[in-house]
């Protein structure tokens, strides 16, 4: 048996298996046995191994007809390997001299080591001394001696720095190892990146790992064979980007079969390395003018928002490159083409996550840096006419595609918008915002930028490009929902489209209105103005007198605007560049000698703004100037389109502060109407859970109003391990007009299945209703052993006894219409531990609320997640979910459920962890609710207490919310809804009546 075996897979290698061979009959070191594997070789590799093997009879050569790739190749080299320890060497590089007696006594001095990492000696073959230099020296990083997990760690972990190379030939193995590791290694052809693949399973399997760079064993020929620099076509490049995918399920597939460790961090990290080293061969080995097309095709190999993080990554580095050499650029830069990719491969992405937008704003912060430094730079050749349309925001909002427009940050700056320019570079007006509000925008871009058309826009309003006539509301403006794809579609917000109206005209404003067809029936721009509660008229008389005195030329136009009746809005407007230029000298001069005269000391907060709602005025008054004056000049109006949420959709992180604490991840779904209680169930948890975990509490809203976030944000603050956020999910919902088939029920229920889309990087989570009292601690159940079940939850009493009525209605609504395979296995959705990983991979979230659209359903989204869930539930201590004894449902539902559930809830009711006031009977709506004393006892510790009291004498309206009412279950244009309201006024005798037969038909009671 001998000491070590050389296992050498050989394929097109008869240019380099001699010296190959070679290498290794020279050692000094006699105690090895070669393998050499033909696979299926169309050339002489299997004749020149069977000449060398005539030779020396320690080579053996086993020749394949069949081609069966490097991966199948390797592993049966090891498996046929007789010797100790085994190996591994590439056909195209030899062994270094004398290493072998080197590597022999290393292993004698550290004989429990099952791995030993070796050095390697790169030479270059085309690839340039610089990188030969760089990957010689990261292949060869000195690392401590590493056992257990650690080794794995290493070279997969990004945590871990990514400490070592997870090259498989870099390293000598014990067979045994080698061969373990093979019951789990998949027999299949694998192409590029087969080695990430075979290392990963091998090191998850090895006890301990002796790392001695200082024996040079092998010659690493860098630059020929399968590491040729050579141009790849973009069809073999695509194949490329699938063998690495397949690699990667692979590591998959092994993970999800391994228990020893938690491998998720590195299955992550074998991920971003293999899809990171892909596209940087993209960059370097492929044609550059085939980028967009190209990523387009990898968006169906890899996914969009991969394609799309690694292209902003790299547009990134190139960008930032640039800017470091300064000097000027090349039209014809890699850098444009990247970008233009990497937008390419966001076209056809369904959403983008957290790690590809922030590579994105990275990528546009250096390409903001650039723009500064070179005004003219362009993504694009140079347009014929180039504009720039900038876009003032003093929050993070989307921002349409595209060169055109230009996102500016004003107002205060604690946190820098990477994606966005800055009102106070370069020559600027910054600290003057709070009173000249968007107009600090204007004046940098006036200063700061060359353009031949300058335009301006607000976050929320845009001008509406498009050919379309769209309909406005009673002020002149277009609704719209949001600065998408869609709506960029709608109204011509792309840089082809306004690229080619905006030359046509020498300034383009909204719409000039009439202004008594306002609802309040204005008479003229000076009684629009008289009538603004914050503002004062002098201030426009002050105004008007000053553009008599400095600019007497204005004075007819003055009188004619103030004395008229219309009005454009907004202060957004299109100029060419010589008018533009006259227009913000003779601005900016009247606004600095108003303010010099006007003392605003004391005005209001929205007093200061003085000098922006001025600017409005001026506007209008220079184009009426204009218009009088110039009749070579072309004016154009456009409508103005109002976004209601320019904010982009939550895209939440993962806790930062935790620490070595346990995070318990905890969603609650609530409205603006609802947060009192909220507030009250997320104390009672608080106060009776463990104290040592970080409890993430998740708010899925879309109405919270900020005092109300303030409002809970100080009062759970007292609990040093709560961290309380909002998430607005108004944008996931829109699309869908959802409504339930029951009214005491709102359409937040609905919000639980956002859950898995929201918080992305978490694995498993709590969910739980807002009517709720938690006695107990909240840790123990979310510890809860899901294994590859999709939810744990409690079984529904109340639902049971329904299916045991005489009638069968319940019977055969769960068999027919849910079903249900065992009914009695119905679950209540009150409290839910989500195993949220399971079900971003099985069900996406658009499908449970695609599935919610259909209707038909008694309790919704409980009926949905049974139907979906079944057979995948662990059934949890009844005690975690007591439902109330709401209408005596105790003595008329509860009792007809099977005896043994009718007991064991009868149990839990007597030491609840749990209380669920379920059903229309609330504490805060009747003093005779069951368990209200419970409640109160919570309630009367929160801020919202006397809000609850009020409430409660008021017969559940919540008084100091907005006028609105809690969001209706069953929508507004429901037909039913439309019919019964106006005979069956909610809480009438009649409604109630006939509520009860419904109830009955449907089985419901």
């Amino acid at each position: 048996m001998p000491r070590i075996s050389i296992a050498i897979p050989a394929y097109n290698s008869a240019a380099y298996l001699p010296a190959c061979l070679g290498s290794i009959i020279e050692q000094d070191f006699a105690d090895w046995e070669a393998i050499v594997v033909v696979d299926g070789s169309p050339d002489d590799s299997a004749e020149v191994a069977r000449r060398v093997a005539g030779d020396d009879a320690r080579i053996r050569v086993v020749e394949r007809s069949e081609n069966r790739g490097i991966h199948r190749t390797r592993m049966e080299g090891g498996s046929l390997a007789q010797g100790t320890y085994v190996f591994f060497l590439d056909a195209d590089d030899a062994l270094h001299e004398g290493c072998l007696s080197k590597i022999d006594e290393a292993l004698r001095s550290e004989e429990d080591a099952d791995v030993l990492h070796v050095g390697i000696n790169v030479i270059d073959m085309g690839v340039g001394e610089e990188e030969r230099s760089v990957f010689e020296e990261f292949i060869n990083r000195p690392c401590e001696t590493l056992e257990g997990r650690e080794i794995v760690d290493a070279a997969y972990n990004p945590d871990c720095g990514y400490a070592q190379d997870w090259r498989f030939t870099q390293r000598v193995y014990k067979t045994d190892l080698v061969k373990r590791a093979l019951g789990f290694i998949v027999d299949e052809r694998l192409g590029r990146n087969e080695d990430g693949y075979e290392y990963f399973v091998t090191a998850c399997l090895a006890h301990k790992q002796v790392t001695r760079n200082d024996i040079v064993a092998l010659d690493y020929y860098y630059g020929r064979g399968l590491n040729s620099s050579a141009k790849l076509s973009d069809e073999r490049f695509l194949a490329t980007a699938a063998e690495f995918s397949a690699c990667l399920d692979a590591i998959d597939a092994f993970a999800d079969t391994f228990d020893e460790f938690d491998v998720a961090p590195c299955v992550r990290g074998a991920h971003e390395k293999a899809i990171e080293l892909l596209f940087n061969d993209f960059r370097n080995r492929t044609e550059i003018s085939h980028a967009s097309k190209l990523a387009v095709g990898l968006a169906d190999v890899l996914g969009a928002d991969t394609v799309a993080r690694e292209l902003w990554r790299i547009a990134r580095d190139c960008a930032y490159q640039l800017y470091v050499d300064g000097g000027e650029i090349d039209p014809e830069n890699e850098l444009f083409s990247y970008v233009g990719a990497a937008k390419a491969a966001e076209s056809v992405s369904d959403g983008q996550s957290s790690r590809s937008a922030e590579m994105r704003d990275q990528a546009l912060t250096h390409l903001a840096n650039l723009r500064l430094l070179h005004p003219a730079i362009r993504f694009r050749e140079k347009p014929e006419a180039d504009v720039r349309i900038f876009v003032t925001t003093h929050k993070v909002v989307d921002i349409p595609d595209g060169d055109v427009f230009i996102p500016v940050q004003v107002g205060p700056k604690a946190t820098r918008f990477g994606w966005a320019f800055q009102d106070d570079d370069g020559d600027n007006i910054a600290p003057l915002n709070p009173m000249y509000c968007e107009l600090t925008t204007q004046y940098w871009a006036w200063k700061n930028v060359e353009a031949d058309y300058y335009g301006f826009c607000h976050y929320r309003r845009y001008f509406d490009f498009s050919v379309t006539e769209h309909e406005e509301n009673d002020y002149g403006e277009v609704m719209a929902d949001y600065v998408d794809k869609a709506a960029a579609a709608e109204y011509g917000l792309d840089d082809e489209t306004v690229r080619s109206l905006v030359p046509a005209y020498d300034v383009i404003t909204t719409g000039f209105h009439a202004l008594h067809s306002f609802p309040e029936r204005y008479k003229s721009p000076y009684d629009h103005y008289a009538r603004a509660p914050y503002l004062k008229i002098a201030d426009l008389e002050l105004l008007a007198r000053i553009v008599r005195e400095t600019s007497p030329e204005f004075a007819e136009d003055v009188d004619a605007y103030l004395e008229g009746a219309e009005s454009c809005f907004c202060n957004i407007f299109i100029m060419r560049k010589d008018i533009f230029d006259e227009y913000s000298g003779w601005l900016f001069a009247i606004l600095e000698r108003f303010c010099s005269e006007r003392d605003m000391s004391m005005y209001s907060k929205e007093g200061l703004r003085t000098p922006g709602h001025l600017a409005e005025r001026l506007l209008n008054i220079y184009v009426m100037h204009l218009k009088r004056t110039r009749e070579d000049l072309r004016f154009g109006e456009l409508q103005c389109v109002h976004f209601n949420h320019a904010e982009p959709g939550s895209e939440e992180k993962p806790l930062a502060e935790a620490g070595e604490r346990t995070i318990i991840p905890v969603a609650l779904a609530s409205d603006n109407n609802y947060v009192p209680m909220l507030t009250t169930t997320i104390d009672s948890m608080l106060r009776n859970a463990d104290p040592e975990p970080i409890y993430d509490i998740v708010i899925l809203n879309k109405d919270i109003s900020e005092r109300n976030q303030a409002i809970m944000r100080r009062h759970f603050s007292q609990f040093e391990n709560a961290r309380l956020r909002f998430v607005n999910v108004t944008e996931l919902m829109y699309r869908y007009d959802l409504a339930t088939s029951n009214e005491h029920i709102s359409v937040e229920t609905y919000y639980r299945f956002l859950i898995q889309r929201v918080l992305p990087f978490y694995d498993k989570v709590l969910y739980l209703d807002s009517d709720l009292i938690i006695e107990g601690d909240v840790a123990k159940l979310y510890a809860t052993e899901l294994g590859d079940n999709l939810i744990g939850a409690v079984i529904d009493i109340d639902y049971l006894g329904n299916l045991n009525m005489n009638d069968g209605t319940r019977m055969t609504y769960t068999r027919e219409v849910l079903g249900l395979k065992n009914p009695y296995g119905y679950f209540q959705a009150g409290v839910l531990v989500m195993n949220t990983k399971a079900m971003r991979e099985e069900i996406p979230f658009e499908t449970w609320l695609e599935t919610a659209l259909k209707g038909g359903y008694i309790y919704d989204d409980q009926d949905i997640l049974n139907a979906k869930c079944q057979g995948r539930v662990v059934y949890l201590d009844g005690r975690w979910n007591v439902m109330t004894d709401c209408g005596d449902r105790i003595k008329n539902v509860f009792s007809f459920a099977p005896a043994s559930v009718l007991d064991s809830f009868m149990a839990a009711r007597k030491d609840p962890l749990v209380v669920h006031y379920a059903g229309a009977e609330k504490p805060w709506k009747m003093t005779w609710c069951d368990e209200s004393v419970r409640y109160w006892g919570y309630a009367r510790k929160t801020p919202f207490y006397e809000t609850l009291l009020a409430m409660l004498s008021s017969g559940g309206t919540n008084a100091t919310a907005r006028p609105h009412k809690h969001e209706r279950a069953i929508s507004e244009k429901n037909p039913v809804r439309m019919v019964l309201d106006p005979l069956m006024p909610v809480g009438s005798r009649r409604r109630d009546l006939v509520k009860a037969v419904v109830r009955k038909i449907r089985g419901r009671e």
